[in-house]
């Protein structure tokens, strides 16, 4: 094999390995709307819709009770209060039901927050449906507020029978710097 031989198909392999490290790197870059559309299809992790249900339940399961319990936790920048009024509801599928969720900022300035939900089992997220949510737009809390944010919500009465109890988890995150560019690291606390 010549040196002119043995360039070209070096070459030629070179030219091979460039053009799967291109596609690795689309397929990998597609996963995360891939996977984000996944989850909103199928329910899986317990990833909810970030839409408003548009329909009201036709029937109410007056003889079905289904426990729906609320976890909330603060995420990263956040350091004030973050609770459901009502930690755990019973209701019957179909149900309209309003809960609500408290929020405080002790800081001396304003954030903006986003709340990401999830649901157990992931499976009963496609049969929680939220007809008004605080998680849907980002809540903006003033300097040493305290902010009621409702949610109503009706589980869907084709739930699977053997779902009776779900939970319902919020994390709420400060994205005031996302949003805004402004660098607001101050925790000065309002007394």
């Amino acid at each position: 094999m010549s040196n002119d031989d043995l360039q070209a198909r070096n070459a030629r392999t070179l030219k091979k390995l460039l053009i799967w490290a291109v596609a690795m790197f689309g397929f990998a870059f597609a996963m995360v709307p891939f996977y984000n559309v996944i989850c909103d299809i199928t329910g899986l992790n317990g990833k909810t819709s970030n839409t408003a249900a548009t329909q009201s339940p036709e029937t109410v399961v007056e003889d079905r009770v289904v426990t729906v319990e609320f976890i909330t936790q603060n995420g990263a920048g956040v350091n004030g209060s973050f609770y459901a009024k009502t930690h755990r509801v019973r209701v019957h599928p179909g149900e309209i039901t309003l809960v609500n969720f408290y929020a405080s900022n002790p800081k001396d300035h304003d954030i903006i927050t986003q709340s990401i939900p999830s649901i157990t089992p992931g499976q009963a997220a496609r049969y929680l449906h939220k007809t008004q949510c605080f998680c849907f737009d980002q809540q903006t809390l003033t300097a040493g507020e305290m902010k009621e944010m409702p949610m109503i919500f009706y589980l869907d009465p084709e739930l699977p029978k053997h779902i009776t109890t779900l939970t319902l988890s919020y994390t709420m995150f400060d994205v005031t710097e996302r949003v805004t560019g402004t660098d607001n690291k101050s925790d000065t606390v309002v007394r």
